[in-house]
């Protein structure tokens, strides 16, 4: 089974995914969008370190900006997490699979006396 994306391909989302902070945000746009502002609210950093966090996201395609008259929501893309996911249970299959097969060598294989 091959999926989509590669996981060459998932480098932006794993970088994005290795701060602290923006897992926490990433965590926070799962329960619905929010502001710029309100996802700064929690974190003792300036609004342009979010900013900056936000476009980190935005980049592996995490996060995207919508308009809403004055607002600019924030909102969770999960489709490159789908992807993670998905090829995160595809090798775990195969090694399972691979597993298997050496321990059913492994009882067919005599056992050497020392």
């Amino acid at each position: 089974m091959k999926h989509a994306a590669a996981p060459e391909a998932f480098d932006a989302v794993f970088a994005a995914l290795s701060d602290p902070t923006r897992r926490a945000i990433v965590r926070r746009l799962a329960e619905g969008e929010a502001t710029v502002l309100e996802l700064a609210e929690p974190f003792p950093i300036s609004l342009p370190a979010i900013s900056r966090h936000l476009k980190v996201l935005e980049q592996a395609g995490l996060i995207g900006r919508g308009r809403d008259a004055q607002r600019r929501p924030c909102r969770l893309r999960p489709e490159p997490l789908l992807e993670i996911a998905a090829w995160a249970q595809h090798t775990h299959a195969a090694w399972e699979q691979r597993l298997d097969r050496l321990e059913a060598h492994l009882r067919t294989t005599p056992k050497e006396k020392p």
